[in-house]
């Protein structure tokens, strides 16, 4: 599948591993609307390559992402201002946009912060599925400090992946924290030195790869993001019985277990684009609505 070219972003796969590389070091890779829409397509091109297993994101130069670009002033955050919407209009957060495809990939995605995710920097990265900084990292959630309020769907990510209490000290004082603070929060997994920090990220992604099912992985990542809001456990049962009983029948389930018994490396053959169930997506139906 041909890959796709970017102004603000790098697209590149090696090994069943795409990286995007949030490409504009001159402005501390700042977040605009050009990088929003080039995001979303990038996602749109990753969930239709069977090729792409994983995903990493991280960003070139000394900052992952400073923040939204600042170059309007005090007209940044004004959207009548920038896109001609009336001010007693509804406006789409470009953040919220990118947060909402995230949650939907069907990829699992790893971010590599390398630097400062100040802002969206840092809001951006809360639905995917897993944090990895560099000791370099700084994190700050400065809406308040900046007279605005948290964007990018955080007010529903952040306390899910951090708690209500830290989310909250966080998003109030709007400081700026260092990658052990983030760590000690639960908001990143692991922080390691600068020059591990892409190692690191890409032995995780090739360990899901290349040892597991593409669909089993696409289903748990739907799975488990949507039954965050589950009320009852019950809608959990449904849907893993759901699941169970359609990938017990595939040629994945049976290779899964066939290659364990012999003790050789599976060979899965199932892929997202083609061989996903027919309950998918079952957030559509009533049932599971």
């Amino acid at each position: 599948m041909p890959q796709p070219e970017y102004e603000t972003l790098l697209y590149e796969i090696s090994n069943n591993v795409l990286t995007i590389t949030l490409n504009r070091p001159d402005r501390l890779n700042a977040f605009n609307a050009k990088m929003g829409f080039e995001l979303i397509d990038a996602l749109d091109h990753a969930d239709a390559d069977d090729e792409v297993r994983a995903i990493i994101f991280t960003g070139a130069g000394r900052a992952y992402c400073a923040g939204a670009d600042l170059a309007s002033g005090g007209d940044t955050f004004d959207a009548s201002s920038s896109d001609g919407t009336p001010a007693d209009r509804i406006h789409r957060d470009g953040g919220g946009l990118v947060s909402l495809r995230i949650y939907d990939c069907l990829k699992p995605t790893i971010a590599a912060i390398n630097g400062a995710a100040v802002g969206v920097g840092v809001t951006s990265t809360l639905p995917m599925d897993i944090r990895i900084a560099s000791e370099n990292a700084r994190f700050g959630f400065v809406f308040a400090r900046r007279g605005i309020v948290p964007e990018a769907c955080s007010s529903w990510f952040l306390p899910r992946v951090v708690g209500i209490s830290r989310a909250t000290e966080w998003c109030y004082t709007g400081e700026v924290f260092d990658a052990e603070e983030a760590l000690d929060g639960g908001l990143v997994r692991s922080v390691v030195p600068a020059d591990e920090l892409m190692t690191t990220a890409r032995d995780l992604a090739e360990k899901i790869a290349h040892n597991t099912s593409a669909v089993s992985v696409a289903l748990t990542r739907q799975m488990m993001w949507r039954l965050l809001g589950a009320d009852h456990p019950m809608e959990a049962h449904k849907l893993d019985s759901r699941g169970v009983q359609y990938m017990g029948g595939t040629t994945d389930a049976r290779e899964g277990v066939e290659s364990f018994l012999e003790k050789r490396e599976p060979n899965y053959q199932l892929s997202p684009t083609r061989d996903m169930p027919d309950y998918f997506p079952w957030w559509d139906e009533p049932e599971f609505s």
